[in-house]
Order: structure tokens, then C-alpha cells, then sequence
């Protein structure tokens, strides 16, 4: 049930591809809660996903932007102030690709070109989006910038591969800048660490299907659901999380804080 906690509030939210995006539920929660926002993607992510769908759904405009290119972020920025009429309140950074988890390259043997556009895309995104809005003084004092993030930033999932590396960068930016803004404006910049979620990115990567129910056993609460993580990521929107900032959130039902569960010991002894 929805309680307007975002009513007033203008964003930008990046990533929204199809219905099984985080983005995508964060897009409708938002809407649902009375916010306005634009929302963006790659051109050529747009072309593959669903996008219209849902600008039509939430009374929202696209516009089309490589984050890791500093002309298209600073286009985005002006043209969503012009959109919105004025300042942005809150910005959803849920980007995530690595060109070496797709090409199957094992972490060791890892393509070192692959390697730095995983962290272009994934993790130097997030300081171009809260550099170039610093500099255009785009986001309203107490604002609130989040970014997505996984445990594998820092506990070792073999699989996870190079993605491991561009999170824990991703989480340092996200401390670092959320330092320099919050001194300049009152500006929050925090991560969540969600459950393994069963996006189209999260499917890529191998044995994913077998990890998130060995995640969903080892969570006292089970896995959080993308709808759920929405919900969490609206509360960092609002006025009532305006004092967390710099910090790295599990959304995981336990799994961070969990050693072993009963459940998960009963199976090694069968």
C-alpha cells in the first residue's frame, strides 16, 4: 500500500531493461509512491528490452545514455533537470556488465581489455554520474544516490569472476564520494548488496541457478525478492533514511550475517 513517501521527489533511475530488472520494480514502487523521474539505458540495451513499457506505465520520459560516456551523463542530466523542472532528489545506479563473464574467460585468464570496460561499465559509471552532477549541481541538498552491489565484492564466489572486482570498486566510489558530497550538499550516496536475483544479468552467470537456492537455504529469511529490494531502495529515497550515507546495506534475508544453517548441514549428512 502506497504512502506517497516520494511525493515531490524528481529522479533518474538507470537500468531498467525488462520486467525482471530491480530497476524496473524501483520504477514502479517510485511511481506508486509518487515520485516523477526519467529513466535511462545504453541504446543498445534499449533496443533489447522492454523500456517503453514502462515509461508508458509510469507517465516517464527515456533518454537514451552510455554511463560511461561523459558527453551523453552530462546530456542526461541537463535534459532531466529541463524535464523535471528542477533539481533530482534521487538517483538509482543499477548497471552491471562484463563482456569477460559473457566470453566465458576464466578470472585467471581474464581479457584485460574486457576487464576495464567491466569496470567502466559497472563501477567508474557511478563517479562520472556524481562527478558531473556535482559539477552541474544537479541533486538537491539531502539527496540520495544509490548503486547496486553483491556480497562477491567481498567474499569470493569463483564464478562471479571479474564482477567481484568491479563491486568492490563500485562500494568504494560510493564511500568516497558520499565523503565529498555530503560535505559540499548533503548529498547521501550509499549500496545495497541484494540477494542473488533472478535478473537477465544475473542469469548469465554460470551456475547461477544453482547458487541462489544454495543462497535462498543459507538465509534465515530466504532470498529478498527484486520487488522487496524496490521497496528498500524507495525507503533510501526518502526523507526518513536522510542521515545514512557511505554505507554498504545488505538486502540478503540473513546471508551476509549467516555462517551455516541447519538445513544446509542436514544435507552434508545425508
Amino acid at each position: 500500500m502506497a504512502n506517497n513517501i516520494l511525493k515531490g521527489k524528481r529522479g533518474i533511475i538507470f537500468g531498467a531493461l525488462n520486467e525482471k530488472s530491480i530497476a524496473w520494480k524501483v520504477a514502479e514502487v517510485a511511481h506508486a509512491e509518487g515520485a516523477e523521474f526519467v529513466l535511462t539505458n545504453a541504446p543498445i540495451a534499449m533496443r533489447m528490452g522492454e523500456i517503453n513499457k514502462l515509461a508508458e506505465k509510469t507517465n516517464s520520459q527515456i533518454i537514451p545514455a552510455d554511463a560511461t560516456s561523459d558527453e551523453d551523463l552530462e546530456n542526461l542530466i541537463e535534459k532531466s533537470m529541463e524535464i523535471l523542472g528542477g533539481k533530482i532528489d534521487f538517483i538509482l545506479h543499477s548497471i552491471g556488465m562484463s563482456p569477460n563473464v559473457r566470453k566465458g574467460k576464466h578470472y585467471t585468464e581474464l581479457n584485460y581489455k574486457f576487464y576495464s570496460q567491466s569496470l567502466d561499465i559497472s563501477a567508474t559509471s557511478l563517479h562520472k554520474v556524481l562527478a558531473i552532477s556535482m559539477k552541474k549541481d544537479a541533486i538537491s541538498e539531502w539527496g540520495s544516490v544509490l548503486a547496486l552491489t553483491y556480497i562477491g565484492a567481498q567474499r569470493i564466489f569463483p564464478d562471479y569472476n571479474d564482477m567481484a572486482d568491479a563491486k568492490s570498486l563500485l562500494e568504494s566510489i560510493s564511500r568516497s564520494f558520499g565523503y565529498h558530497y555530503g560535505i559540499k550538499n548533503k548529498v547521501r550516496v550509499n549500496t545495497i548488496s541484494q540477494s542473488p536475483t533472478a535478473t537477465t544479468a544475473g542469469e548469465g552467470i554460470k551456475g547461477f541457478n544453482e547458487f541462489i537456492n544454495f543462497s535462498d537455504q543459507m538465509s534465515p529469511l530466504g532470498n529478498a525478492t527484486a520487488e522487496a529490494c524496490a521497496e528498500y531502495c524507495v525507503s533510501m529515497f526518502s526523507d526518513y533514511t536522510r542521515y545514512v550515507t557511505m554505507q554498504n546495506l545488505f538486502h540478503d534475508g540473513g546471508f551476509s550475517s549467516t555462517g551455516v544453517t541447519q538445513g544446509v548441514v542436514d544435507k552434508f549428512a545425508e
